[in-house]
Parts: C-alpha cells; sequence; structure tokens
C-alpha cells in the first residue's frame, strides 16, 4: 500500500520552481496538482502563484463550471477555494505534518462571473505536537477585484508520525 508524502509541501514548492519558468509551466503544475488529487483538477484552475504560505489559483469561467443561472457554479467555487487553500497551507507546513480538510464554510456574496481569482495566505503553527483544527481562509474575487465569496476551510493537522520516518 503506498504511504502519503510525509512532507507534500516541500515536493509543491520544489515542482513550483521548477516548472512555474517554463513555457505552460503553471499548467503542467496544475495538471500534476489534478493528478494527485483527481477532483481537485476537475474545476480546471490554474496556479499563477505559490510561495510558502500562499496560493493563487485562477479559474476561467466556460461552460463546464457554470450553472443554470449562467454564473459560475457554487460547488466549482468551494472546489476552487479548498485547491487554493491546500497548497497555501501544505507549502508552510513544517516536515512531517500532515493536513486533512475536515469541513468547510463558504458565503457566496454575489454572482461569480468571469475570470475569478481565489488567494489564500496560510499561517500554520511552527510545531504541531497534537492534533488540532486549523482554518484558512480563502478569497475568490472577480476581474474588477469584488470578493464574491469567502470559504473558510477547516484543516486537521497531525504531528509527525515517528513510525514513518523510521520505516523509510
Amino acid at each position: 500500500m503506498p504511504r502519503a508524502n510525509p512532507s507534500p509541501g516541500h515536493l509543491l514548492l520544489r515542482n513550483w520552481e521548477r516548472l512555474s519558468g517554463l513555457p505552460f509551466g503553471n499548467r503542467l503544475f496544475s495538471w500534476a496538482v489534478g493528478r494527485t488529487a483527481p477532483y481537485t483538477g476537475s474545476v480546471g484552475g490554474i496556479y499563477t502563484e505559490v510561495r510558502p504560505g500562499f496560493a493563487r489559483v485562477e479559474l476561467r469561467d466556460r461552460k463546464a463550471v457554470r450553472n443554470h443561472l449562467a454564473s459560475v457554479h457554487a460547488v466549482a467555487l468551494v472546489n476552487l477555494a479548498e485547491m487554493t487553500s491546500g497548497v497555501a497551507l501544505m507549502t508552510a507546513l513544517p516536515t512531517g505534518v500532515r493536513g486533512i480538510v475536515t469541513g468547510l464554510s463558504i458565503e457566496y456574496l454575489k454572482k461569480a462571473r468571469g475570470t475569478l481569482v481565489c488567494t489564500t495566505t496560510a499561517q500554520p503553527p511552527s510545531v504541531v505536537l497534537e492534533p488540532i483544527t486549523h482554518d484558512v481562509q480563502a478569497d475568490i474575487a472577480n476581474t474588477a477585484g469584488e470578493v464574491v465569496a469567502r470559504c473558510i476551510v477547516h484543516w486537521r493537522l497531525s504531528p509527525p508520525d515517528p513510525t514513518r520516518e523510521t520505516a523509510r
């Protein structure tokens, strides 16, 4: 059975640094994230900036993500928020700390139309000694800079597992 990567954030940052400067590198990085977490890739967001504790993802308004009201679907928005918060948080976590989403709450502030940009700044604790809940906010804005949705992603952070480290 494959084991989860104990420090996915380091790998994400290394891949971003390696790919982002290449032609279509942002798309290749986004595709790789989507291959790792297939449902995340289904929305088609493109990472445009990644650094420790920060991620920015653009979502093009297109038929595949629209609802019957001719705006971006609510579930596409929450997926965008989760994928942005995930990369921002994972790139800031201490080595070996694991995170998993345990809940999301989202406010839809206005109809989402046109290209959308989701940004997340994550500031996790520098040490995790026991499982904790950590909330990360993701804001989604339209091309006019108006926030159309605000999502709080609830993450469960777990300390490094010493049995994993010795099993390698």
